[in-house]
Protein backbone atom coordinates (compact mmCIF):
# COMPACT_ATOMS: atom_id res chain seq x y z
CA UNK A 1 0.00 0.00 0.00
CA UNK A 2 1.46 3.91 -0.86
CA UNK A 3 2.31 5.69 2.65
CA UNK A 4 0.71 9.06 2.68
CA UNK A 5 4.34 10.64 2.39
CA UNK A 6 4.59 8.77 -1.19
CA UNK A 7 1.28 9.73 -2.48
CA UNK A 8 2.48 13.75 -1.65
CA UNK A 9 5.36 13.28 -3.90
CA UNK A 10 3.23 12.15 -6.23
CA UNK A 11 0.79 14.54 -6.13
CA UNK A 12 3.65 17.20 -6.64
CA UNK A 13 5.05 15.46 -10.10
CA UNK A 14 1.35 15.15 -11.33
CA UNK A 15 1.24 18.79 -10.78
CA UNK A 16 4.19 19.76 -12.69
CA UNK A 17 4.17 17.33 -15.57
CA UNK A 18 0.83 15.76 -16.18
CA UNK A 19 -1.38 19.44 -14.91
CA UNK A 20 1.24 21.70 -16.18
CA UNK A 21 1.55 23.46 -13.40
CA UNK A 22 4.52 26.12 -13.03
CA UNK A 23 5.62 25.22 -9.67
CA UNK A 24 3.70 23.33 -6.75
CA UNK A 25 4.48 23.06 -2.75
CA UNK A 26 4.06 20.43 -0.73
CA UNK A 27 2.86 20.53 2.53
CA UNK A 28 4.37 24.01 3.21
CA UNK A 29 2.30 25.31 6.55
CA UNK A 30 1.87 28.67 6.35
CA UNK A 31 -0.40 31.26 8.76
CA UNK A 32 -2.89 31.32 6.21
CA UNK A 33 -6.66 32.97 6.64
CA UNK A 34 -8.44 29.21 7.13
CA UNK A 35 -5.51 27.17 8.85
CA UNK A 36 -5.26 24.71 5.32
CA UNK A 37 -1.70 23.32 5.11
CA UNK A 38 -2.49 21.32 1.52
CA UNK A 39 -0.54 18.32 0.60
CA UNK A 40 0.00 20.01 -2.60
CA UNK A 41 -0.71 22.59 -4.74
CA UNK A 42 0.40 24.46 -7.68
CA UNK A 43 -0.41 27.19 -9.95
CA UNK A 44 -0.71 27.32 -13.78
CA UNK A 45 -2.21 29.98 -15.76
CA UNK A 46 -4.11 32.17 -13.59
CA UNK A 47 -5.54 29.39 -11.20
CA UNK A 48 -5.10 26.84 -8.79
CA UNK A 49 -5.05 23.14 -8.39
CA UNK A 50 -5.34 21.45 -5.46
CA UNK A 51 -4.52 18.03 -4.47
CA UNK A 52 -5.23 16.86 -1.04
CA UNK A 53 -3.72 13.10 -0.37
CA UNK A 54 -5.54 10.43 1.44
CA UNK A 55 -4.25 6.90 2.36
CA UNK A 56 -7.23 5.43 3.85
CA UNK A 57 -10.81 6.00 4.02
CA UNK A 58 -10.49 6.74 7.73
CA UNK A 59 -8.49 9.42 6.67
CA UNK A 60 -10.89 10.66 4.17
CA UNK A 61 -13.49 10.64 6.33
CA UNK A 62 -11.97 12.80 8.78
CA UNK A 63 -10.91 15.47 6.26
CA UNK A 64 -14.73 16.17 5.77
CA UNK A 65 -15.05 17.65 9.47
CA UNK A 66 -12.47 20.62 8.85
CA UNK A 67 -14.04 23.63 8.33
CA UNK A 68 -12.61 25.01 4.88
CA UNK A 69 -14.07 21.47 3.97
CA UNK A 70 -17.86 22.23 5.19
CA UNK A 71 -17.67 25.42 4.12
CA UNK A 72 -16.15 25.23 0.13
CA UNK A 73 -15.51 29.45 -0.20
CA UNK A 74 -12.78 28.65 2.76
CA UNK A 75 -10.69 26.36 0.99
CA UNK A 76 -8.17 26.55 -1.19
CA UNK A 77 -8.22 25.81 -4.90
CA UNK A 78 -9.91 26.60 -8.10
CA UNK A 79 -9.50 23.47 -8.65
CA UNK A 80 -9.52 20.46 -5.86
CA UNK A 81 -8.47 16.59 -6.07
CA UNK A 82 -8.53 13.92 -3.70
CA UNK A 83 -5.20 11.16 -4.52
CA UNK A 84 -5.63 8.18 -2.98
CA UNK A 85 -4.33 4.30 -3.28
CA UNK A 86 -6.59 3.01 -6.48
CA UNK A 87 -9.97 2.01 -5.14
CA UNK A 88 -9.79 3.90 -1.41
CA UNK A 89 -12.06 6.24 -2.63
CA UNK A 90 -14.61 6.26 -5.27
CA UNK A 91 -15.87 8.78 -7.39
CA UNK A 92 -19.59 8.41 -5.43
CA UNK A 93 -17.70 9.04 -2.69
CA UNK A 94 -17.06 12.68 -3.75
CA UNK A 95 -17.85 15.96 -2.42
CA UNK A 96 -19.45 18.16 -5.04
CA UNK A 97 -16.89 19.42 -7.46
CA UNK A 98 -13.95 17.88 -6.66
CA UNK A 99 -11.68 15.49 -8.70
CA UNK A 100 -10.21 12.14 -8.25
CA UNK A 101 -6.81 10.56 -8.89
CA UNK A 102 -5.96 7.28 -8.31
CA UNK A 103 -2.52 5.84 -7.60
CA UNK A 104 -1.36 1.80 -8.54
CA UNK A 105 1.50 -0.11 -6.64
CA UNK A 106 3.62 1.08 -9.13
CA UNK A 107 3.36 4.91 -8.05
CA UNK A 108 1.67 5.71 -11.36
CA UNK A 109 -1.20 8.19 -11.31
CA UNK A 110 -4.62 8.26 -13.28
CA UNK A 111 -6.74 11.13 -12.83
CA UNK A 112 -10.33 9.12 -12.87
CA UNK A 113 -12.68 12.00 -12.25
CA UNK A 114 -12.59 15.97 -12.89
CA UNK A 115 -11.73 18.40 -15.99
CA UNK A 116 -10.54 16.78 -19.08
CA UNK A 117 -7.70 18.24 -21.38
CA UNK A 118 -5.01 20.87 -21.49
CA UNK A 119 -7.36 23.69 -21.05
CA UNK A 120 -9.67 24.07 -18.35
CA UNK A 121 -11.87 26.36 -19.29
CA UNK A 122 -15.68 26.09 -20.77
CA UNK A 123 -18.17 24.05 -20.22
CA UNK A 124 -15.81 20.59 -19.59
CA UNK A 125 -14.60 22.27 -15.82
CA UNK A 126 -17.58 24.16 -15.18
CA UNK A 127 -18.56 21.96 -12.61
CA UNK A 128 -15.01 21.36 -11.33
CA UNK A 129 -14.43 25.47 -10.77
CA UNK A 130 -14.07 26.39 -6.76
CA UNK A 131 -15.02 30.21 -7.99
CA UNK A 132 -14.79 31.20 -4.28
CA UNK A 133 -11.90 30.55 -2.93
CA UNK A 134 -9.74 31.21 0.25
CA UNK A 135 -7.41 33.85 -1.90
CA UNK A 136 -6.10 35.19 1.27
CA UNK A 137 -4.55 31.37 2.52
CA UNK A 138 -3.03 30.75 -1.23
CA UNK A 139 -1.45 34.15 -0.99
CA UNK A 140 -0.40 34.19 2.51
CA UNK A 141 1.59 30.80 1.48
CA UNK A 142 3.27 32.41 -1.51
CA UNK A 143 4.16 35.07 0.95
CA UNK A 144 5.77 32.88 3.48
CA UNK A 145 7.76 30.63 0.46
CA UNK A 146 9.49 34.34 -0.59
CA UNK A 147 9.98 35.02 2.60
CA UNK A 148 11.92 32.16 3.41
CA UNK A 149 13.62 32.59 0.33
CA UNK A 150 14.78 35.65 1.05
CA UNK A 151 15.87 34.66 4.33
CA UNK A 152 17.82 32.45 2.90
CA UNK A 153 19.62 35.10 0.51
CA UNK A 154 18.34 33.34 -2.53
CA UNK A 155 15.81 35.70 -3.24
CA UNK A 156 17.76 38.25 -5.90
CA UNK A 157 17.79 34.47 -8.04
CA UNK A 158 14.28 35.48 -9.61
CA UNK A 159 15.29 38.40 -11.15
CA UNK A 160 18.21 36.74 -13.62
CA UNK A 161 17.22 35.65 -16.56
CA UNK A 162 17.00 31.73 -16.97
CA UNK A 163 17.49 31.84 -20.84
CA UNK A 164 20.05 34.40 -21.28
Amino acid sequence: MIDHSSLVKIAEKWLLKAKGCSFALTELCALGANGETPDAIGWRSGYSILVECKSSRSDFHSDKKKRFRMIPELGMGTYRFFMCPTGVINPEDLPDGWGLVWVDEKGKATQKIGPKGNCWYGKNADPFIFSEKCMKSEQAMLVSALRRLHLRGVLPLIYENPFG
